[in-house]
């Protein structure tokens, strides 16, 4: 096998960025993350000769690779063992939708909790700040934190209609979370590309004082952990009691 090095540029806290991380330590490759602000990195991975504005942004093996789902087929491609999707063309199907999903029903839903909680308390937010590679000391990064998070709560619509739709969908999407586990798409004893898509997601809910008592005891919290035992964070209490009563209903 070949050395192979790798620089991943990512956001602190982001559930996505976590995806591309575990892939890389699941394949065995060297890397080097970056942190970058947090909606002022649009112009810089722009600078950076990425075609997109998003993270996870990944440069190996002399490409540069741009979302959790291209990144995923792209560390496949370039070091085919352990694999991220089975060789069983059915299988490999149902992995790439559950990924899917991931990536496009589930990924923006605690990003927009959170950028929402944190509009409301910041107090939680060093715990996302601190071991983060940022360009910055923490302590100066703390500070110029109250406009970054106001533009990336209004860049990712994270407003209170959207946060109340969030919270009431929140108890069917950690159900299909379950019945993916059930029927063998998750929590197989080699992880996929869809585990690692959707464990950080989970996880990243999980860091909400709030949320976590309603998550932590079902398949998808212990799927969660144990795809992804550390995530950087905690958001204590919050988010508006009455929203929380399906998920705890359901729990």
């Amino acid at each position: 096998m070949r050395p192979m090095a790798a620089r991943l540029y990512a956001l602190p806290g982001s559930h996505p960025s976590v995806t591309a991380e575990l892939m890389l330590q699941r394949k065995g490759i060297d890397y080097r993350r970056l942190d970058l602000v947090p909606a002022v990195h649009r112009p810089l991975l722009r600078a950076l000769r990425f075609p997109g504005i998003t993270v996870p942004a990944l440069v190996i093996d002399g490409r540069r690779v741009q979302g959790s789902r291209t990144i995923s087929r792209a560390l496949d491609e370039i070091r085919a063992e352990p694999p991220l999707f089975p060789a069983d063309p059915q299988a490999r199907s149902a992995v790439e939708e559950a990924e899917r999903w991931g990536d496009e029903d589930l990924q923006a839903v605690p990003r927009r909790i959170a950028w929402w909680a944190l509009r409301r308390d910041r107090s939680g937010l060093r715990g996302f700040v601190e071991g983060a590679h940022l360009p910055l000391p923490t302590g100066l990064a703390l500070l110029t934190a109250p406009p970054i998070i106001l533009a990336a709560a209004r860049y990712n619509a994270a407003t209170d209609e959207a946060v109340t739709a969030d919270l009431a969908a929140l108890p069917g999407l950690l159900d299909h979370v379950d019945s993916l586990i059930a029927d063998g798409v998750l929590g197989a004893d080699e992880p996929n590309a869809a585990d690692y898509q959707i464990a950080p997601s989970v996880r990243l809910l999980m860091c909400f004082d709030d949320l976590r008592p309603a998550i932590e005891g079902r398949p998808a919290g212990e799927h969660a952990l144990r795809v992804c035992p550390e995530f950087p964070g905690r958001i204590g209490p919050v988010l508006p009691e009455n929203l929380l009563e399906p998920l705890r209903a359901a729990a």
